[in-house]
């Protein structure tokens, strides 16, 4: 505050002046401007929070600190805020409500298992995500909401992160780069991909794929997109669903898929299930009524032979 004390003092002696403020030197204009500006960084430091650095009034830097938590304090303009390389287990669903101005948020390498539904639905100006080095596990629907503005997306390495929702990255029309890499994924819908229109990049090597039926889709989505791939399908391997052995995605085509075109799913198994049911009751039921009728003839058939014999004795 000493520099807010040393404006108050050049002001109150600029109004006690009896010279015109025009004729007063630069040097003591310069100085005030000086002065001024000091005060200002040193009001915006004071919002910084305590563990963490300010480079400048919309940027916070908590990396590496060893955090368990989200620190106290935050200003509300930020705009840049690293959080990478902490221990911080959860975001609380209402953390971002209040950071409107928020374009680029850094999570990497922390603890976080889970994210909340709705969580990041509130960034309407995040532009950047990296949740990258965690322990997520999944994906699922809403997770993101509508960012419409979010462009690139990090979710690579995390270890147990084994299932990501069709409808995960609904909503993400300005997306472009979706990393996914050295993850637990074995299969993947295709629509969590398709339905991004300004998709240009897409992370996905390193993850143990399984090259079955399931698989079959994504192969096909992947060949025809190869070119989104930084390192094409060179890069990715999948299993053998015989015998485990890791391939090239390069070793196979959609011939290797072929026997999945010809796989029935569970509603065609149960239809055919159905309808062999229905036409075994409708033979059994037929079956009976022909056997019935042919009983009832033939009986009528005797009961005619022994009334004519009658009439000849």
């Amino acid at each position: 505050m000493e520099g807010c004390n040393d404006v108050i003092l050049c002001l109150s002696c600029l109004n006690h002046s009896f010279f015109p403020l025009t004729m007063l030197p630069c040097v003591c204009w310069l100085q005030l401007i000086l002065i001024l500006l000091s005060c200002v960084l040193r009001t915006r430091g004071q919002n910084c929070p305590a563990t963490c650095l300010c480079p400048d009034p919309h940027t916070v830097d908590c990396s590496g600190r060893g955090l368990t938590r989200l620190p106290d304090e935050i200003p509300l303009d930020v705009r840049r805020l690293l959080l990478a390389d902490n221990w911080i287990p959860r975001i609380p669903s209402d953390f971002l409500v209040l950071y409107s101005d928020l374009v680029y948020l850094d999570l990497r390498n922390n603890s976080l298992s889970h994210i909340e539904p709705g969580t990041l639905s509130t960034s309407s100006r995040l532009v950047f995500l990296d949740l990258g080095s965690n322990n997520l596990t999944e994906i699922p629907k809403g997770t993101f909401g509508e960012s419409r503005s979010l462009i690139k997306l990090r979710l690579g390495n995390n270890p147990y992160l084994s299932m990501v929702n069709e409808d995960a990255f609904l909503g993400l029309t300005s997306l472009r780069e979706l990393e996914l890499e050295r993850n637990a994924l074995s299969t993947l819908k295709v629509g969590a991909l398709s339905q991004l229109p300004s998709l240009r990049v897409v992370r996905l090597e390193g993850n143990p794929w399984v090259c079955n039926c399931n698989f079959a889709n994504l192969f096909t989505w992947l060949m025809e997109n190869s070119h989104k791939l930084p390192n094409g399908v060179e890069g990715m391997e999948c299993s053998l669903p015989m015998d485990g052995r890791r391939v090239s995605l390069t070793q196979l085509s959609k011939d290797s898929f072929r026997e999945c075109q010809a796989t029935l799913t569970l509603t065609d198994l149960l239809i055919i299930i159905f309808s062999g049911i229905s036409v075994s009751v409708v033979a059994i039921m037929t079956s009976f009524f022909l056997a019935s009728t042919v009983h009832c003839f033939q009986r009528w058939s005797k009961g005619t032979k022994g009334d004519e014999e009658e009439s000849e004795e």
